[in-house]
């Protein structure tokens, strides 16, 4: 992103709860004008389910103490928790010259671009929007669009406590499996992962611009 590099920042928010960082993210996308700099926001969360703006219920099958909050992303349900890096892209589209499946698409090559670093063949569906690792869940992806901006993101699971995902179906898929980088590979720390994501996550948003 030769041209866009002054138009980004990266910033860590380390852990908050995902309501809080909702509601940011829903105020820079609506008072951002054509020239306020891209951002992109890495961030853990305490536990809690999201339901997309379509989300049916019926795929929250035993939510217990997690809190289950409707959010205004596409797609259906999901988990956030601890040990799961979230990556919230609030990017303007028509600048980048971006269509939000090109976005998709380099999300997604982004992260299958950094496990492969660490031995980890991952791939993506054109069916069903994330990455996967032999038929399971490793991250998944919920957008939403605004004024031709993009905010929400991606959520790839490190080092989590895996269980409350056998309170849903992930995504809306029943009987999909998940896993995380350290059952995969032993990488644990988020602050690694983070830092080996970024340059492929800049490279492929240079790539991927005007495709």
């Amino acid at each position: 992103m030769t041209d866009a590099a002054p138009r980004l920042a990266i910033r860590d928010l380390g852990f908050k709860p995902l309501p809080d960082v909702w509601a940011d993210m829903q105020t820079f996308t609506s008072e951002r004008v054509a020239e306020t700099p891209d951002e992109i926001w890495f961030v853990e969360h305490p536990p809690v389910y999201t339901l997309g703006m379509r989300g049916d219920r019926k795929h929250v099958l035993a939510s217990g103490d997690i809190p289950v909050v409707q959010i205004d992303r596409g797609g259906q349900v999901t988990y956030h928790g601890p040990g799961q890096q979230v990556v919230y892209v609030l990017l303007d589209l028509r600048r980048l010259g971006f269509n939000p499946r090109t976005l998709v698409q380099a999300l997604e090559s982004a992260v299958i671009d950094t496990v492969a670093g660490y031995g980890v063949a991952a791939t993506a569906r054109r069916d069903a929007p994330g990455i996967y690792v032999a038929g399971k869940k490793l991250g998944a992806i919920g957008l939403r669009v605004r004024r031709h901006c993009s905010y929400h993101g991606l959520a790839v699971n490190v080092a989590m406590d895996l269980e409350p995902f056998a309170g849903i179906n992930p995504c809306g898929y029943e009987g999909l499996e998940v896993t995380d980088l350290r059952t995969l590979c032993g990488v644990g720390e988020l602050s690694r992962f983070r830092a080996d994501l970024t340059p492929h996550l800049l490279a492929r948003l240079k790539s991927s611009r005007g495709s």
